[in-house]
């Protein structure tokens, strides 16, 4: 036990002529295939969309699937004639385990939500394979050129958003870039940085050297200005990390051979490019009120420190950001608890969620947990178990070997192999307050990270995991022909989503400007509302299962009082995510707005089962009550509530109404009254409502005018001279 504790990993062999020969494919067939991938990753990050009426994420999962397919095609397609074997490595076992998971979780679990998750490992196998039989090492430089390329254009977009409010691609959390969310462009551009590293570690030119560490630091500015902590804490690890790697690896490193005038241009060229960009203040809106109410800086080194001192504040543990999260990691441990063979099926998170939930908790806007291993365990039950683990143990025996590799002779792989396992750190640091698995861009480069090791260990003929692939031409011709009828399928696959999605989005956009007018019963919208709901028939034929899209427009035709439109549409969602207690309510309430009472009860009491004792059930129970012609059973209930303070504005809205229709002028005013305490943004119109009582019910002028005079008040003055108008005439004149 002595002996073994200090013995260090064997140095692995370097391959021999015969073995470099038959260990990857010929180079001129192999750099081109790398130029593929390496335009890949130039393009998928800087691209986006321009309009709302296609997801970001969208658009890059096709050009990941075209470019993967694509470069899948150009290898089949130049290795044609080829009669050497290629190689099969253990890490295939990780994508195809859960590929063969969730093809299998299709017939007993969510179809759909298993489908996809069957596409995106196929992708990522395809991709994976592909990669480790070309990754030659020269060509590295090609990869990490496209990967530190795309990074760069990427960042100038965040960059340009945080500075001077650039519009050209929607976003959500300001600056995205073409990533839609902060968070996800952050977690990309640390997954870069190790590539980056290696390419300024690896010039020797003053010019290339001042390029790199330019852009490296512009790379970091914009990372610095998302404030996303999990990209933060990964850009610690590195900052730490990469220079031991270097120092490690230095034997034949162009760095190494620096002149004391070349090292130091290059550490001033990346401080003060950090110091003079980092400290340039936003113009963008949302940034400078994101500082306004929470202090969050308006430069990047300001954010940067503020978002990392947030980490030791109470509230960002009671009420922000990590709170959200810590529920939904609890939530998916005890789904892990309760199904710990199967998982809940690939893809289904979000359908069983809801039934793992206490109290009044409703994750309704959540489609994942934030973080990818939790939802790992979570889906795939044992088989998440086991590629997991498989993989982290292969990782860690990557990192044994590769710490083997300090002599001058394998000073170069060991350095390609440091840099493959500090992009894998940083992408698991992310993954643990994320999803980059599930996203495009950052899983494209997980899987080509595990091709730069698997690469590697072919050089070495790892034994344990490097296995010959016997081949023919015949291989190559059904390789192609399989990849040209995925890209078919892939063409048919993209048009369907990219109009499924066009279609909802338009839909949710014109709902959103009837509803913003102002005057939604106006005879005008009638044809623009047609048109809304034919864009949402469609869009529901095609894919019925967006749940992230097509309630927001059921939502918009419930505020107009189209309930039976707003049903139908809810409906469709709920076919397939039954266990979601805001999609059972809206039903329940829809039902019992248009007087189908019976309805109205199983959607209510389906949302009992997932919620009980929610607050919201007592508003729709009211509603029904009064529809059946319980008035006052109705009115009963409310007054409970009303009296034990426990009200939202739901459930006061529907004392309101039915005190309004029953003449029960106290229960209206109480409950106006209650709802503006516990609402103060809502008061003008319960002032203006309990104006109406006293006008239309009362009588009583004198607190009609009191009434009146209480909306005025609440109303800012830009808009105190519109709010008049509605205000009846008799009353104008003596406010």
């Amino acid at each position: 036990m002595a002996r073994s504790k200090h013995r260090k990993p064997a140095t692995p062999p370097a391959p021999g002529p015969r073995a470099a020969a038959t260990a990857a494919v010929a180079s001129s067939s192999a750099s081109w295939v790398v130029f593929a991938l390496a335009l890949m990753l130039l393009l998928v990050p800087a691209l986006g969309v321009p309009h709302e009426e296609m997801l970001q994420d969208t658009l890059k999962s096709m050009l990941v699937a075209f470019f993967t397919l694509g470069a899948a095609g150009l290898f089949f397609w130049l290795e044609r004639r080829r009669t050497a074997p290629l190689h099969l490595h253990g890490v295939l076992v990780f994508p195809l385990l859960l590929l063969a998971w969730a093809l299998g979780s299709m017939v007993w679990s969510h179809t759909f939500l298993a489908g996809v998750e069957a596409v995106r490992w196929c992708v990522f196998a395809v991709l994976l394979w592909t990669a480790l039989n070309t990754l030659e090492r020269p060509l590295l430089d090609k990869l990490a050129t496209g990967a530190h390329a795309g990074a760069v254009l990427a960042c100038l977009w965040g960059l340009l958003q945080f500075w001077i409010d650039m519009r050209f691609f929607p976003q959500g959390p300001n600056p995205a870039s073409t990533f839609v969310n902060r968070n996800f462009a952050a977690e990309y551009v640390v997954c870069v940085l190790p590539l980056s590293a290696w390419l300024l570690l690896r010039a020797a030119s003053t010019r290339a050297i001042v390029a790199m560490a330019f852009t490296l630091a512009f790379n970091l500015v914009f990372l610095l200005c998302t404030g996303t902590r999990s990209a933060l804490l990964a850009l610690v690890l590195l900052v730490v990390l990469v220079p031991v790697a270097a120092v490690l690896f230095r034997k034949g490193l162009p760095a190494a051979r620096w002149g004391r005038d070349q090292r130091y241009l290059a550490g001033s060229v990346l401080a003060a490019t950090l110091l003079v960009l980092g400290s340039i203040p936003s113009g963008n809106p949302e940034i400078i009120q994101e500082n306004q109410t929470d202090g969050r800086g308006l430069t990047a080194l300001a954010r940067a420190f503020q978002r990392t001192l947030s980490v030791t504040q109470r509230e960002e543990y009671t009420q922000r950001s990590f709170s959200l999260r810590w529920t939904m990691w609890k939530a998916t441990g005890r789904m892990i608890a309760d199904r710990p063979l199967s998982g809940v099926g690939a893809g289904a998170w979000e359908v069983a969620v809801p039934l793992y939930q206490t109290g009044d908790t409703q994750l309704e806007t959540d489609y994942y947990v934030h973080n990818e291993i939790l939802q790992l365990l979570a889906e795939y039950g044992l088989v998440g178990w086991a590629a997991l683990l498989g993989l982290l143990a292969w990782l860690a025996r990557a990192a044994l070997r590769t710490l083997a590799l300090r002599s001058a002779e394998h000073s170069e792989e060991g350095l390609l192999r440091s840099t493959a396992l500090l992009g894998l750190m940083a992408f698991l640091v992310v993954s643990n307050a994320g999803f980059p698995w599930r996203l495009a861009a950052t899983g494209a480069l997980f899987a080509l990270y595990l091709a730069m090791l698997a690469a590697s260990d072919i050089r070495a003929g790892d034994r344990p995991f490097v296995r010959p692939l016997g081949w023919r031409p015949t291989f190559s011709a059904a390789g192609l022909v399989l990849v040209v009828l995925s890209l078919a399928l892939a063409a048919w696959v993209s048009r369907q989503a990219a109009e499924a999605e066009q279609k909802l989005v338009r839909a949710v956009k014109l709902a959103l400007t009837i509803s913003q007018s102002g005057q939604a019963d106006d005879p005008r919208w009638e044809p623009v509302k047609q048109q809304m709901l034919q864009l949402v028939r469609e869009g529901v034929v095609i894919n019925p299962h967006y749940r992230k899209v097509t309630p927001m427009a059921a939502d918009e035709l419930a505020r107009w009082g189209d309930w039976k439109n707003a049903v139908w549409i809810w409906e469709s969602i709920a076919a397939s995510r039954p266990n979601v207690p805001a999609l059972m309510l809206n039903i329940a309430r829809g039902h019992a707005q248009l007087g189908e009472t019976a309805q109205a009860r199983d959607y209510l009491e389906r949302s009992r089962r997932l919620l009980p004792g929610a607050l919201a059930l007592a508003s729709i129970e009211v509603v029904i009550l009064g529809k059946e012609g319980r008035d006052a059973e109705a009115a009963a209930l409310a007054r409970r509530h009303l009296a034990s303070g426990r009200v939202d504005t739901d459930l006061a809205n529907a004392a309101y109404a039915l005190g309004q229709r029953t003449h029960d002028w106290d229960l209206a005013l109480d409950a106006m009254a209650q709802r503006n305490q516990l609402f103060p943004e809502d008061q003008i119109d319960g002032w203006l409502r309990i104006a109406r009582i006293h006008v239309e019910g009362t009588h009583d002028e004198a607190r009609a005018l009191a009434a009146f005079r209480a909306a005025l008040a609440a109303v800012p003055d830009s808009e105190r001279a519109a709010a008049r108008q509605m205000v009846p005439q008799p009353y104008q004149d003596r406010l």
